[in-house]
């Protein structure tokens, strides 16, 4: 059978504004010339263009801007019309006022073309239209002018392709900055930017293009920090079962189950048994069991009606990672088997009502922090949890310190989920499907880290990979997908993964 070839198989770095103005330095002071990356960085949006509309007629509008992105945008310009394209550019700026690299471009392009009026109703209609207005370092609202222009652009109907990121999109946390483009292609260059891969950013970028533009690798930090969540971030220690090995030795995972919501204990069981736990108890009242034993016979059920029941389910060393909370009322029993469940000393997984147990006393879960434990909110459990750290921080700086804080790892579950380790690395999930958006889904995902922690992958790692198969599952399963549905789409994903040997 052929092996699948996932989309961004590579764990990429993920860059800031600044990191990327920092790689760019170091790569100026080895001795190579700006002007010359300007140059390729014009002819990889230029080749993408071109090869995207081949034997596509239609006149094309660059938009530049007053900086180097409008530079961008005139070698974009200069190179398209060397190609036989019909091009016209509108700029910022009078031509005669850009200086360094950016007044070199414009030279080129002036070499027989000409600027029109920075103003909608002087420019022609277009059938593509790219956007070279401003590029990462943009970090105030967009107003006036170029306001007007870009909801023009937006309202044009023309294919529109951004230059390094849509114009009004902050590449360091994906927010607009009072208006943005809309595009339908963004070419970005050397490494993709935080911008690009959260919301809302994420939509305004359309297909996402990295070009390599000969920006290396040794170029950013030794100990750089965030990267695309990506199967080589975490295959080498994804567990695989070799000859050896028996049900005891793939792990026994523990589920705390709850008679309120049993749903989300069964979702979860069968999520963690389905990414290769080799066994499975549930611990729930015992009027409950039955329903957790009517569609999965191969787990064990544990009768637990009080916190002395749980604590003695513990005593056996064989459980290697516990799960509590998916299904629970929040309330003070919740509580309690939280703080219970990680005296164990396992890894484990603490999610939903487990989580929101603890909203008027965070610290007290914090205090229980270990790095082999994952907390998994979403927006609104995270709010209860670390009010404190809200949006306006960006998702990546709330999402670090919150890890800190807990001292746990950190899943900020969504449609542009991130795992953070308490140590600051983080890991971005920018794959996803709204499909995903259905009640039960987040336990199945609590479950498939509980799976992956019973058979021995470390918490960071776990939860990415994790997250990574709850996402692959929506994608593949797609429309009409029910919560119900994710677990059984593991089995072919991990049959698909590309190994190392």
């Amino acid at each position: 059978m052929a092996t699948r070839q996932f989309p961004s198989s590579e764990a990429q770095p993920v860059v800031t504004a600044a990191e990327m103005r920092a790689a760019e330095r170091a790569y100026f002071a080895r001795g190579n010339d700006s002007y010359a990356l300007m140059r390729k960085a014009g002819a990889a949006v230029a080749d993408s263009i071109h090869q995207a509309h081949a034997g596509v007629d239609g006149e094309i509008l660059v938009l530049c801007g007053p900086g180097n992105n409008g530079g961008d945008g005139f070698v974009i310009a200069d190179l398209l019309r060397r190609a036989g394209r019909p091009v016209s550019v509108t700029a910022m700026r009078a031509p005669e006022s850009y200086t360094g690299d950016a007044g070199e471009a414009v030279k080129t392009w002036l070499d027989g073309g000409s600027v029109l009026p920075f103003d909608p109703a002087a420019l022609p209609k277009a059938a593509i239209i790219v956007d070279a207005l401003f590029g990462i370092g943009l970090d105030r609202p967009l107003e006036g002018k170029v306001a007007t222009l870009i909801d023009w652009v937006n309202r044009s109907g023309a294919d529109i392709w951004s230059v390094d990121i849509p114009s009004g999109i902050s590449a360091d946390d994906g927010r607009v900055l009072g208006t943005a483009i809309r595009a339908k292609h963004t070419v970005t260059f050397g490494w993709a930017k935080v911008g690009h891969l959260l919301l809302p950013g994420k939509i305004h970028c359309g297909r996402l293009e990295v070009a390599p533009i000969g920006l290396e690798g040794d170029l950013l930090a030794p100990n750089h920090a965030t990267w695309r969540n990506a199967p080589s971030a975490w295959l080498s220690l994804l567990p695989q079962p070799g000859p050896l090995d028996h049900k005891y030795s793939r792990g026994h995972a523990l589920v705390i189950g709850s008679s309120d919501m049993p749903g989300a204990g069964r979702l979860a069981a069968l999520a963690a048994r389905r990414i290769g736990a080799g066994m499975l108890s549930v611990a729930a009242p015992a009027a409950t069991l039955p329903l957790y034993m009517a569609d999965q016979p191969g787990i064990i059920a544990r009768p637990a009606a009080r916190a002395d029941d749980l604590v003695e389910i513990l005593m056996d060393r064989r459980v290697s990672a516990v799960l509590v909370g998916s299904g629970l009322v929040p309330n003070a029993a919740a509580r309690e088997a939280v703080i219970t469940g990680l005296a164990a000393g396992r890894p484990s997984v603490v999610d939903g009502g487990g989580l929101t147990a603890f909203a008027d006393r965070p610290d007290d879960l914090f205090t229980l922090g270990r790095g082999d434990i994952v907390l998994t909110p979403h927006d609104g459990e995270f709010a209860r949890l670390f009010p404190d750290l809200g949006p306006e921080l960006g998702k990546l700086a709330r999402i670090r310190q919150a890890a800190s804080r807990a001292r746990s790892v950190i899943v900020l579950k969504g449609a542009d989920s991130a795992i953070a380790a308490p140590n600051g690395q983080v890991l971005i999930n920018d794959a996803a499907s709204p499909y995903l958006a259905t009640a039960g889904s987040g336990d199945v995902l609590a479950g498939l880290i509980l799976g992956l922690l019973a058979q021995g992958m470390p918490a960071y790692q776990a939860a990415a990979a994790g997250v990574w198969f709850h996402a692959q599952a929506g994608l593949a399963l797609g429309p009409g997908l029910i919560a119900e549905d994710l677990p059984g789409a593991i089995p072919g994903l991990l049959r698909d993964l590309d190994r190392p040997a």
